[in-house]
C-alpha cells in the first residue's frame, strides 16, 4: 500500500531515510551556495539584531534590549530560511522542471518536504551560531535551561514555516510565490509578533498576533530564553500550524 512518501522500495534500493538524507544534503548545499539566500539568512537578521539593540524600540519591557531582541531575531531566522528562502527556491525549482524530475524518483512528496526540513535545519544551525555569538558579544547571557528549551521550539518553528512555504510554492505560480513569501516575510517580521512582542501592539492587533505562527514562535522563544519557561498556549498554536501546514502541503503540492 502506498504511503505519503513512497511505496516499499525494491530490493537493493536506498532506504527512505537515506533518500531523505541525500536530498537534505543536496538542498543544504544549494542553499548555502546562493548569495541571495545568504543575505536573507545572515545579513538581514544581523542588521535587525543591531538595530533593535541600539534603538529604544524594546525599552520598557523589563529586560535589556539585547535580551529582548535576540529571541525574536532567532525566530526571524526560522521565518527567513524556512518560509521565504525555501518557498522561493521551491517555486522556481517547480518552474524549471526540477520538481518534475524529482517526481520520477522514489522520493515522494513527504520525502521532498522532509529533505527540505533537513536543509533548513542545517542552515538554521549556522544562523543560530552566528547570531548567538554576536549577541553574546553584545551582552546576551541566556540561562542554559532556557537554551535547551528554546532549541526544540526553534526546530518546531522551522518545520511549521517550511510546510507553509512549500504549500505556497507547490500551489501557485513561481512569480506569485516570490511576491507572497517576500510580502509575508515583511508583514510577519514587522507586525506578526516574531520580532516585536504582542505587548507592543494594540489590544486588537495583539489578539490577532497571538494566533499567528510567527507570534507563537516569537512568544515561545522569548518565554524560553528570557524567562526559562514554556508558554503552553503558544506551543499549541504552533503545533496546530505545523500539523495543518504539513498535511496541506502533502495533499495539494504540485510537482509541475
Amino acid at each position: 500500500m502506498s504511503s505519503l512518501f513512497t511505496d516499499v522500495p525494491p530490493a537493493g534500493a536506498a532506504s527512505l531515510a537515506r533518500r531523505v538524507l541525500n536530498h537534505g544534503r543536496y538542498e543544504a548545499a544549494t542553499m548555502l551556495r546562493n548569495g541571495e539566500q545568504l543575505v536573507l539568512m545572515i545579513v538581514m537578521p544581523l542588521l535587525g539584531l543591531i538595530a533593535l539593540a541600539v534603538t529604544p524600540i524594546l525599552d520598557g519591557m523589563g529586560h535589556s534590549r539585547v535580551d529582548m531582541a535576540t529571541p525574536g531575531i532567532l525566530a526571524l531566522c526560522a521565518l527567513s530560511t524556512a518560509f521565504t528562502g525555501q518557498g522561493i527556491a521551491t517555486g522556481f525549482d517547480r518552474r524549471y522542471g526540477v520538481l518534475r524530475f524529482l517526481s520520477t524518483t522514489p522520493l515522494g512528496k513527504g520525502g521532498l518536504i522532509a529533505g527540505k526540513v533537513i536543509a533548513v535545519l542545517v542552515a538554521l544551525a549556522i544562523q543560530v551560531a552566528i547570531i548567538s555569538t554576536v549577541a553574546a558579544f553584545m551582552g546576551w547571557r541566556p540561562s542554559p535551561g532556557g537554551v535547551l528549551l528554546g532549541i526544540p521550539l526553534l526546530v518546531l518553528g522551522a518545520a511549521a514555516f517550511t510546510a507553509l512555504g512549500l504549500l505556497i510554492a507547490g500551489t501557485v505560480r513561481p512569480e506569485a510565490t516570490l511576491a507572497i513569501t517576500n510580502l509575508g516575510w515583511i508583514l510577519l517580521a514587522a507586525m506578526g509578533g516574531i520580532v516585536l512582542p504582542a505587548a507592543k501592539f494594540s489590544d486588537t492587533m495583539a489578539g490577532i498576533v497571538d494566533w499567528l505562527p510567527s507570534g507563537a514562535l516569537g512568544t515561545l522563544m522569548r518565554a524560553s530564553l528570557i524567562d526559562g519557561r514554556l508558554d503552553i498556549f503558544a506551543l499549541v498554536i504552533l503545533l496546530a500550524w505545523t500539523a495543518a501546514g504539513s498535511v496541506a502541503a502533502i495533499k495539494w503540492f504540485k510537482w509541475n
